[in-house]
């Protein structure tokens, strides 16, 4: 071919200097339209697909690659795959690939990665599976490992798919939405959950709390978002932590340095605050013991601070049996 349809190809895939070019750009810089460029790309391939009849080798090979994961898989898996992590090939691949004339590939959108099949119906169904995961994860609102998902999901994405339907075709249309995400536990779930994608320090926090499900200290919190196995650009100290704990709303303070979770049925306050919402949840006066074992579920304090809080009478009144009630204004 000529030296300006080579080097268009060249420049299309980054065959030689690994960073691909528009049409536009490529235009461009030869006075020429984008459909200029296009014309002799197509012109490059027709050229070269004519001298390839007999080196049919790696073509098989990426058939047989595609087919081990049900004909379909998303692009950087299969580019990663085929190169054995050698990335300085990965422009090559998809420049033979698109060569062969007999794969296709679905481009990325807001709900897709780029991913490639051999058969034309694949795409669709593939989507269409990926989606079902989807909602079958909110369904579920857990994260859940690969084998579960799948018994989870296999009758409905198998009636889609048809005949020979298996783990690695659910995993390769799985994988294929921008939606779902994985977490080094190897859980599955919704990219935007926490335990699949937490970020920033009071994220990572609450997560802690979700996994040991009992209130912590600050100082315990930060040694334990050092052991989550995210990744992170910045090392937890106890400083940032703590005043995460303090300024979000999810976190309770109840007792010295010592938090939990909101959801977990704990009130905001002071201890004094506890007790008068007791009081006013009992509807009735409360003995001392019955105020104590109240607060205690709330607060980690001594027994003399909840007595202490108590004895005050512009808030708090005593009848002559003993209990208490809130002192009217």
């Amino acid at each position: 071919m000529s030296p300006r349809t080579a080097d268009v190809i060249e420049r299309r895939f980054g065959l030689k200097t690994e960073k691909r070019e528009t049409l536009e750009a490529i235009g461009e810089s030869y006075g020429r339209t984008r459909e200029r460029i296009r014309q002799l790309e197509e012109e490059g391939f027709s050229k070269i697909r004519k001298k390839i009849k007999d080196e049919q080798d790696v073509f098989q090979y990426f058939n047989q690659t595609l087919e081990l994961f049900g004909g379909i898989k998303k692009e950087v898996l299969l580019f990663n795959y085929l190169v054995q992590g050698e990335k300085n090939f990965q422009n090559q691949i998809r420049f033979l690939l698109i060569l062969a004339n007999e794969f296709r590939n679905f481009p990325e959108d807001d709900n897709f990665y780029s991913f490639w099949f051999t058969k034309k119906n694949i795409a669709i169904t593939a989507k269409k599976i990926a989606k079902g995961i989807l909602r079958g994860l909110k369904k579920e609102n857990r994260p859940i490992i690969l084998d579960e998902l799948f018994k989870i999901q296999e009758k409905d994405a198998s009636k889609i798919w048809g005949k020979g339907f298996n783990k690695d075709i659910f995993l390769s249309c799985l994988e294929i939405s921008k939606n779902i995400g994985k977490n080094p536990e190897e859980l599955y779930g919704l990219k935007n959950w926490l335990e699949i994608n937490p970020r920033g320090m009071k994220n990572k926090a609450y997560l802690v709390f979700k996994k040991e499900k009992r209130p912590l200290h600050f100082t315990e919190v930060v040694k334990l978002i050092e052991k989550l196995p995210f990744p992170s650009e910045k090392q937890p100290n106890l400083a940032t932590v703590h005043n995460e704990l303090i300024r979000d709303s999810r976190f309770v303070l109840v007792g010295r340095g010592l938090y939990a979770l909101k959801e977990w049925g704990y009130e905001s306050g002071f201890v004094k605050d506890i007790i008068y919402k007791t009081l006013k949840g009992a509807k009735r006066p409360l003995t001392k013991q019955e105020i104590l074992e109240r607060v205690l579920k709330q607060r980690f304090v001594k027994e003399n601070t909840i007595f202490l809080n108590l004895q005050d009478g512009n808030y708090f009144a005593r009848d002559k049996e003993g209990r208490y009630t809130i002192r009217e204004a």
